[in-house]
């Protein structure tokens, strides 16, 4: 009984695979236009040329972001000009080009050269601004970090590729300084991410560097908002309200979830924005790795429920990074975003700075696409 069961499968599986591989699947395959998952990109040194942004549309590619944490809008008029060029070179209309803010999230501030961090060294984070670019030792962070920052504590950066552990406080040029020994040493780079799991830092919304983004969001055509590390309602409403006040209220508003706070108001987030982001650098930085599949599930399981969008970001093809090809693990991990119901996914340091952003792209795209004409198959 049980062979037959097992036979009788494998003849479901090869009829199925017979279908999807058949004439049916080749004229699906011929309509791009059968793709319902959104395709993002990032714009970086690496696809900032115009006729790379043209390939990468033509690959599939139906958006791209501009991260704001490392630059302002008004440093990105060529790239900006690159992206509606070549957008309008294969398509009618206007590209759906979203900026990430910098919000309420935590960063590295200006290093005189990147540093690379041995297992054991010592090193003092230093207030923003007050650091010496000429001491590899010191690393620049906000100060209103340091002083929530106690011997034990776990700080981990560029989404935990790097981990630190705090010693002790200690007056430095008449502020507060923090001496930490690497655990897990890296390349550390100017602007990369800050966490320190379980500590709760009050900081505003909006910085001043994202009010001046925004009040040029209206001029520089752009169709989406992405607010970092979103902790309540409170904070979209902020963001929906300084896009008010520059007459850009339309513009869509992606909310990122990156910490616990963030997860745990989920429900009174999803009225404040059209669509949330499942950024799993920053909310893997916030838990165990171990609980972070179970988070994404979570959160698509609630967006599913009160039919909100949502968008699964962040190392979906790193390894492509520095390699051709991707991982097993990352095209079912592609897979499995489109099957949770994602409305869109999206490359980051893949596009940005990779060595392969058309590969990537590609891959992303025919992923997806397998994925959605696979899950079509089965209903």
């Amino acid at each position: 009984e049980i062979t037959t069961r097992l036979v009788g499968s494998e003849m479901c599986i090869r009829d199925r695979h017979d279908r999807i591989t058949g004439g049916a699947a080749e004229q699906l395959r011929g309509e791009k236009s059968i793709m319902k998952t959104k395709i993002y990109g990032t714009i970086g040194p690496a696809c900032c040329d115009t006729e790379m942004l043209v390939h990468l549309f033509e690959k599939g590619m139906t958006g791209i972001r501009i991260n704001l944490s490392h630059a302002d809008l008004e440093e990105a008029d060529a790239w900006i000009s690159g992206i509606h060029s070549a957008w309008s070179r294969l398509h009618d209309g206007t590209p759906e080009i979203l900026i990430d803010l910098r919000g309420p999230e935590l960063r590295i501030g200006t290093l005189g050269a990147e540093r690379l961090l041995k297992e054991g060294d010592g090193l003092s984070l230093v207030a923003d601004g007050q650091n010496n670019l000429f001491d590899p030792t010191e690393i620049p962070v906000p100060g209103t970090l340091l002083v929530a920052l106690a011997p034990g504590q776990e700080i981990l950066l560029d989404d935990g590729r790097i981990a630190l552990k705090v010693e002790e406080q200690f007056r430095l040029r008449s502020s507060v300084a923090v001496e930490c020994t690497v655990v897990r040493g890296g390349v550390l780079k100017s602007g990369k991410s800050i966490a320190a799991p379980g500590v709760e830092i009050q900081t505003p919304t909006l910085t001043e560097r994202d009010y001046r983004n925004l009040a040029r969001v209206k001029q520089c055509r752009i169709t989406g908002v992405m607010l970092p590390f979103v902790r309540n309602q409170e904070d979209l409403k902020n963001l929906k309200e300084a896009l008010i006040n520059e007459d850009a209220g339309d513009i869509r508003i992606f909310a990122k979830i990156e910490n616990l706070q963030g997860m745990e108001h989920l429900g009174e987030l999803l009225p404040h924005c059209d669509e949330i982001v499942i950024a799993r650098g920053d909310l893997g930085n916030a838990m165990p790795l171990a609980k972070l599949p179970c988070a994404q599930e979570e959160i698509a399981a609630q967006c599913r429920k009160h039919g909100r969008a949502f968008m699964v970001v962040t190392q979906m093809l790193a390894s492509m990074e520095h390699r051709a090809v991707p991982t097993r693990a990352e095209v079912s991990d592609i897979f499995r975003a489109v099957q949770q119901g994602a409305a869109s996914v999206m490359l980051t340091g893949e596009t940005a700075a990779g060595e392969y952003p058309l590969e990537a792209m590609e891959v992303l795209v025919d992923t997806v696409r397998e994925a959605e004409w696979y899950l079509e198959e089965r209903r």
